[in-house]
């Protein structure tokens, strides 16, 4: 079993730096509209930039498996607002790759990419304090 960590820190307002595994920072805000000061990404916008990120990885890897590499891949993700999460989210996949071996990619991407697995079947959550 392996684990990954990030680190959140509050800097005010609606702003917040992230620190993943003490390498690489990530800003997150929110838009003015709901006070925030859009100085980053918002939370929202990070997970389904990593559903596009990781899917666009999985299908990259599940090609080179199969010998191919592919010229160009582009992934879009779109999430739908219904109350305080996303009822559905959309990937949609850009590439110069024919109809059968982009199914054929799309059907092993969805076995190996993380993120959207982890989606499909919901992890269990847990929440607690330390004094800090």
């Amino acid at each position: 079993m392996t684990t990954r960590t990030v680190d959140a820190e509050w800097r005010g307002g609606y702003q917040v730096e992230v620190v993943t595994e003490g390498r690489f920072r990530l800003r997150v805000d929110e838009p003015e509209s709901v006070g925030g000061t859009d100085t980053g990404a918002q939370p929202t916008d990070y997970l389904l930039a990593a559903i596009a990120s990781c899917f666009a990885l999985a299908l990259v890897h599940s090609a080179r498996k199969r010998g191919q590499e592919p010229a160009s891949v582009r992934v879009s993700v779109t999430g739908t607002y219904e109350g305080p999460r996303f009822s559905d989210i959309a990937i949609e996949i850009a590439s110069p790759l024919s109809d059968g071996q982009a199914e054929q990619l799309i059907e092993a991407a969805q076995r190996v990419c993380y993120v959207t697995n982890t989606l499909r079947t919901p992890p269990r959550i847990t929440v607690r304090h330390t004094r800090g």
